[in-house]
């Protein structure tokens, strides 16, 4: 895999898909009861859909999008943060974000709500995970070490509840237009790359 090529992918292999799915013209509720996370599907529960194997939709959902304005935004967070972190943890670092990402996206989408039948569409929980290894890579620490707890400990903290923040108010923004945002999603994916980025910057110098 050539350098720098693996965020170009990710972002052409889901606006691709989406598109088709889009300007397809199908049943986009449809398509996301197919392929599109659904917590209740990880517990067990059966839809009547015939659909993507329950645990690989964390993967297939990030592949669909609610239109092209979801898609445009989300591609546009991955291509700003994904550039710069693939060039920290290189091509295979920067899947390895995206994947466990998506997956940890969804398990926090369905530990509050493992019953629920509400699809999850969208790749904003995966790309969350490059945008949480790049805070940490490249933002300016000017945290303080609070007793034992060393400044750099309180510099994940700080990014974290801040993460967090922002979602739980744009959540609250947009649930009264009536639009619902998977903020767990995006703190789950947030939190998955702040843990990956450093031991991945690591392995990435041994290998080289």
């Amino acid at each position: 895999m050539r350098r720098s090529s693996a965020t170009a992918i990710l972002i052409l292999v889901t606006a691709a898909v989406s598109l088709v799915v889009t300007l397809a013209g199908g049943n986009a509720y449809e398509a996301s009861m197919r392929a599109g996370f659904i917590p209740a599907r990880l517990s067990g529960i059966d839809t009547d859909y015939l659909a993507v194997p329950a645990l690989l939709t964390p993967l297939s959902c990030t592949l669909l999008h609610a239109g092209l304005l979801h898609l445009a935004m989300n591609m546009l967070m991955l291509g700003f943060t994904g550039r710069e972190t693939e060039r920290a943890v290189g091509p295979w670092g920067i899947l390895i974000l995206y994947v466990v990402g998506a997956y940890a996206a969804a398990f926090a989408q369905w530990l509050p709500e493992p019953q629920s039948l509400t699809p999850m569409i969208g790749a904003s929980g995966a790309a969350s995970a490059v945008v949480g290894a790049y805070s940490l890579l490249f933002g300016r620490s000017r945290a303080k070490a609070i007793g034992p707890i060393p400044a750099q400990a309180v510099h994940v903290v700080w990014l974290a509840a801040a993460w967090t923040a922002i979602n739980l108010m744009i959540g609250y923004a947009f649930l009264g237009a009536g639009v619902a945002v998977a903020a767990g999603a995006h703190i789950g994916g947030f939190l998955a790359g702040l843990a990956l980025a450093r031991p991945l910057l690591m392995w990435k110098w041994r290998r080289a």
